[in-house]
This record gives structure tokens, sequence and C-alpha cells, in this order.
């Protein structure tokens, strides 16, 4: 930036990106289309008579404000904006039991967040905002799949959970009257090293004494019932199996049972997996010690309710699994002996929507465990959304109980929901450009835990409405060489230029532009000139003795610095905005003489030999000596007795001089004072000297004696005198 500028913008308070433009003439738009996406401050002039004489075409797109300052009409303005609309919006469900017959709700009947489809239009910058309302349902259904692990540790758990059923269904019909359970286990992969392979170990895998089924690694006992009393009557069928590793082979099972909906009997309801274990587990990279080496692919393998790709996949991976686990909407709990608790806790804080229970030794409180595990999840609504487009962001703000309002990742949360409670969120939606396709997108935003979401497509403005209306081979753009669109000229294929008046082959460039921008800046020829197929052409002054010159038409001869109101104070000559001074003168301005003569001493030495001629004015080095040419010395001795007669003879009347006092003493100016104490302090004067001296009566009298800037001496002198 000039420096002058820089000065002038401090004065005036502008910022350095207010004087070099702000983003919508930075970018140097080409279309209308390329303007409204550089942001949504943008506006394009598509009146043809806009750009005056020097102007260029980025200058179409600029700030609204701006663009009326530089009179173009309102109505010549394109600045199109985004919409928000809705296109479906089903009421709340406020109980199950709602249909005119009084008829239970079929699950996919049940709404519990409003809107259900949306359509954004988006313009770039701008942020599209619309507010999502959720209410947890009354009675809302259960699915709850327990899977337990069987492996020999388990045994005393075992014989409790066999009357899970019947126990788990009565307490959860206190929540839900539409309940369903099943039930899974799960041992370990069934290969070495994790279980013994030999004959009998396969066989009876614990010692001879215990009666154990053969080891497996996954097995769906129950799909999803309503019926307590099979839960029950399948499950005390079940017997403990064993392994050799402490690790059990728990996210194998927990992948099939995620990805296995139509073996397991998911339904759209709420979806809840208990996974009870007094063990860890083994995750992605463990299978190599069993040389399985395939990552698990994420699909179901269930063929009779067994898992049978164990020994050919490795173990699901957390992420995998926390993937697959959100996809399906199925909410976790871990219930886990207290050894474990702190695993388990981890594995939770990655896994969103799961949560943690401490198990008893023999799964005696698990009942009380999966009620309070469920309270603390369904009582927590988070939102997330699919995959955004490319440059595309989202934000959300949330609106939860007893007025708490949050921002950022927690703006996606409430807690402490119950049955009934309304919360709401306010989405805002912003696009950065345009997708290189131009094609809408679908969005996705659900609350996690719940099958229920809603839709958003998002369409991209990506043009101005006045494209519509271009006029091909128009003569405004260089006698057909070009569409006239929205008050531009978009060039026909091996033509460019402002109205398309150059050819590709006579150019290397099809920004003109920037052949005509200095060091990548954004102003087109330094805004002295028009750019004229690649080359500045520089604007004429109404004065023929100014002139602008140089490549980008950055120099010019008429605003260098001023000394005396005079270019180059009358001593030099404007060359490029610095002046080339006249011999004997120097400085910005050429405002500095190098003539001595005017530092010339009585004695004919330049400042006396005590200083320095800069500029024809003297800079005194000894600080003793001052004036003009450094010949005043206010504190070398003798000051106040040289002028003792001469004051005493003018101020009293008396003294040695007081017969020829009005011939020899008449070089000073006289003040007289009252008292000593109303003299003039010692640094109210340049070169002042304070004098006390005794008169023939041997009385004291008291004068300052100071010279001032114009080499002239004035006299101060007290009346009153001292004994």
């Amino acid at each position: 930036m000039d420096v002058r500028l820089l000065l002038i913008s401090v004065l005036l308070g502008l910022s350095r990106a207010q004087l070099d433009g702000n983003e919508c003439t930075k970018a140097s738009a080409q279309s209308c289309g390329e303007c409204i996406q550089v942001g949504e401050k943008c506006g394009w002039c598509t009146d043809e008579n806009f750009l005056k004489q020097g102007e260029q075409k980025s200058t179409r797109c600029d700030e609204i404000e701006a663009l009326i300052k530089k009179g173009c009409n309102m109505s010549s303005i394109e600045n199109p904006r985004g919409t928000v609309t809705v296109s479906k919006n089903q009421s709340l469900t406020e109980h199950t039991n709602s249909t005119k017959d009084g008829a239970k709700l079929k699950p996919d009947q049940i709404t519990q967040i409003q809107p259900q489809k949306l359509t954004l239009d988006l313009r770039s910058g701008e942020a599209q905002k619309f507010v999502l309302t959720f209410r947890r349902a009354e009675d809302y259904p259960i699915d709850l799949y327990y899977l337990m692990d069987l492996s020999y540790s388990m045994k005393d758990d075992l014989e409790n959970v066999k009357n899970l059923g019947t126990k788990l269904m009565t307490e959860m019909q206190k929540i839900t009257s539409d309940f369903r359970i099943g039930f899974g286990s799960f041992v370990e992969k069934t290969v070495m090293p994790y279980i013994s392979t030999t004959p009998a170990k396969l066989l009876n895998p614990c010692t001879s004494d215990q009666n154990c089924t053969s080891p497996f690694s996954y097995k769906n006992v129950l799909s999803l019932t309503s019926d307590g009393s099979q839960f029950n009557t399948l499950v005390s069928k079940q017997q403990i199996s064993g392994n050799l590793d402490s690790p059990e082979g728990g996210f194998d099972a927990i992948m099939q049972v995620a990805v296995c909906a139509n073996q397991i009997g998911w339904r759209n309801v709420t979806r809840l997996l208990v996974f009870s274990t007094d063990a860890g587990f083994h995750f992605a990279g463990d299978g190599k010690l069993g040389g399985i080496v395939l990552p698990n692919d994420g699909k179901c393998h269930l063929q009779d309710n067994m898992y049978t790709m164990s020994h050919y996949y490795d173990y699901p991976s957390i992420a995998h699994l926390v993937q697959k686990l959100s996809e399906n909407n199925i909410q976790t709990i871990f219930a886990v002996t207290k050894e474990f608790q702190p695993v388990y806790q981890e594995l939770k804080n990655l896994i969103p929507k799961s949560a943690v229970g401490t198990l008893s030794s023999d799964s005696g409180n698990v009942i009380n465990l999966i009620i309070d595990a469920y309270n603390s999840l369904s009582s927590e609504i988070i939102l997330e959304n699919s995959r955004l487009p490319e440059g595309v962001s989202i934000s959300y703000i949330s609106h939860c109980k007893n007025g708490v309002s949050q921002e950022g990742e927690n703006g996606r949360k409430c807690s402490n929901i119950a049955i009934g409670d309304q919360v709401t969120f306010e989405v805002a939606v912003t696009a950065k450009g345009c997708p290189s396709n131009g094609k809408s997108e679908t969005l996705k935003i659900k609350p996690l835990g719940f099958t229920e979401e809603v839709e958003i497509v998002l369409n991209f403005i990506c043009e101005c409405e006045c494209h519509k209306e271009g006029i091909p081979n128009s003569p405004n753009c260089s006698d057909g060489n070009g569409t006239l669109e929205c008050g531009a000229c978009r060039c026909n294929e091996g033509r460019i230029g402002r109205v398309c008046e150059c050819s590709k082959d006579e150019v290397r460039t099809e920004d003109l532009d920037a052949n005509c921008r200095m060091d990548n800046g954004t102003d087109i020829c330094s805004n002295n000139g028009d750019c004229v197929c690649g080359t500045c052409e520089c604007k004429k002054r109404d004065n023929p003795e100014e002139r602008y010159s140089g490549k980008f038409c950055e120099c010019d001869n008429f605003n260098c610095d001023r000394s005396n109101n005079k270019l180059c104070g009358g001593h030099g000559r404007c060359e490029c905005r610095k002046c080339i001074c006249d011999a004997n003168y120097t400085g910005s301005a050429c405002d500095c003489s190098l003539d001595t003569s005017t530092c010339m001493a009585s004695n004919k030495q330049i400042c006396n030999g005590r200083g320095t001629c800069e500029c024809g004015t003297c800079k005194c080095i000894d600080t003793k000596f001052q004036g003009q040419t450094c010949e005043i010395c206010p504190t070398c001795p003798g000051v106040c007795t040289e002028h003792k007669d001469c004051v005493q003879c003018r101020a009293f009347g008396s003294g040695d001089k007081k017969d020829t006092c009005e011939k020899e003493c008449t070089n000073f100016d006289l003040i007289m004072v009252k008292k000593k104490e109303e003299l003039p302090p010692p640094n109210e004067q340049p070169y002042i000297n304070h004098c006390k001296e005794r008169d023939a009566n041997d009385y004291w009298f008291f004068f300052t004696y100071a010279t001032r800037n114009d080499n002239t001496v004035v006299v101060h002198v007290a009346e009153e005198l001292e004994p």
C-alpha cells in the first residue's frame, strides 16, 4: 500500500482492507454466477451502461451499497437470496394410543421430531436456518436384545438370566406396553489360540467333571419376541462353554446383532442391546494370533442362527462398531462386573448413546441395571447428521429444559428429557461456493438411537436469474463474439476480453486482467488505465503536463511530496511518484538545501566549529552552545558580570554606566517585576541565565538574561533589593 494512503487511512479511521477493497471486488468475478458465489454481500450490476471509462469488468461485482453509490440502480442489481421450504410437517405424537378408534399406533405412525422434510436453497456464505422440535412420545415401543458371554466364568450368571424374560417383561411394561425381548450368546473364535482344538476339548472345553457345550463364536438363541416365557424356556436350555484366553469374542457378536436386522427381528422402534460379560474383548488386529488377517466386512453371516465366518474375518474395530450401531439406531448397555468397569467406561466414551452398569457377581441385579441404563439413555437427545457435501457446514443451538441453551458441540444435545418433554434445536446450514456438478444434495439429521430422521434437500444457487435472458452473438460483444448476459459479455470459444475484443491466439492467458495487475494485486492498471487484450493503456489527464506511465500505469509525474505547496519544493522533478532533486538539494520533497552559507559563524567557521550544518541549519554538537550558528553560551562564566552595569543603569539609574546608558545599553528588552520570586523560572525561556549581583551600596539585585529563538535578548529585573 502507498505510504500516503496508509497515512490517510489512519486519519480517516479506515482499515487496510477497506483501502484494498472488499472480498467482492478482490474476487475479480467474470460473470454474475461467479460473483454471487463469492459471498452473501456481493451483488452484480446488470446495467450495460454501468461501466464508465477506465473501470474494469470486475467492478460490476461489489457490495450492494457500493454498487448503488457507483450509480447502479437497485432494480439492476442481481442479489438472489436463499430460502427454506418445509415440505413435510406432521404433528408430534403425544401418545401412541391416539388413532380415532383408540387403537395403538404402529411404530412408523409415531412422530417425535418435526418437521420431517425440508428443502434449502443455498446462496454461498448465507446461512439458512430452521428449527427442529423433538418430543418423547409416551408408551413408545422397545426392542431389547440380551447378548450374554457364555464362557465358563459366567456359569452362575446364566442361572439368574434363565428367569430374566418374564421378570424384565413385567418391569418394562411399566415403561411401555409394546416390549419385545431376544437372547443371544457368544464365546470366542473357534481357532487356536483362543480355544483348544483337540477333539476332546472341542466336545467339552471344560474339565472332565463339568458338562459344557462345544465352543462357538456367536449364536442367536431367540429372535425378538413379546413372549417372556419363551425367553425363559430357551435360555434355560443353554449351557456354559469355555475358551483359553481371558478376552472374549464379544465384538464379533455385537457386529452380527447390529447388521442382521431380519434374523434378530429388529423393528423401527427403540432398540436396546444389553451386552453382559465378566471379561475384556478382542478387537481388530487380534485375529492375527489365529492367522486371520481379513478385516471384518460388517455384513451378516448367520446360518441357522450361528455366525459362520469367525474363522475367516478378523474382529471388528471400535470405529467399525460405532458406525454400524449408529446406522442401525442401536443403543448399547454394557452390563459388566466391577473388575472391568473402567475398561467398558472408556469404550462407552467412544460409542455414542451407550451406558455402562456394574453387574453383580451372579447377575442378580441385571433388571435394575437395565432399567436405570434405559432411563439414562432415553433422557438424552443427541442429534447427528449424515456426511456433509463439500463446502457445506452445519451448526446447532439447543434450547433444552429450564431455559438452558447451548452452542457448538453441546448444541446437538439436551439431557434430562422426560416423556412428554419438548425441546428445540436451531439448525443453520451454510454453503461456501457451489458444487462442481451444481446438482442437489441430500442431508439427513436424526436423534441418535431413534429411527426417525429429517431429510433436507440442498439446492445450490449457482447462477443469477438474468443468466436465462442472455443474448447470443450480441453486437455489443465485439460484433457478435459473445453472449450479452447480465449486462456483461460471456465470450464465445476462442475469444476473450471485457467485450470479447481479443483472440486467444493473440494472448497467452484467458485471464487477461491478470496481465494488468501488479504484484498479484486487485487493481487493474493501478486504477489509472484500461486493460486492452492484456496490456495497460493509461488514462489521459485534463492537464497535458500531468501523465500516468509504467507497465501497470503505476507511475505519474504529479503525486510526489510537496514543500511550501510546491511539487518537490520547486527544486526537482517528479518521476514515478518520487522526487529527483536539483543540485544542492536533497530530501523526499527536495526541501533540504546543501548550501552552508546560512551556517557560517562570525569567525568564518561552519557553526562556530561547534556543530554540523543540516539543510542550512546548525545542529550544535556541544550542548553548551546555542543559537543560529552555535555562538551563544548561556552557561559560560561572565554572562551576569558582563551585563551587570547595563542592567543596573536601565533598571535603577545607577552604576558605572548611568551616564552612557542610553548609548551603550539598548541591546535588550527590559521587563521589571516586584520580587525575585516573580522572575521567569529556569526552563521558561531558551538560553536563560539567572543572575545575582551587588551594587555600590552592598545591596544585592536580581535579574535574568535570556536569548530568544530570533536572537533578541530580554532581561527581567526584580525591583526589590536585598542587603
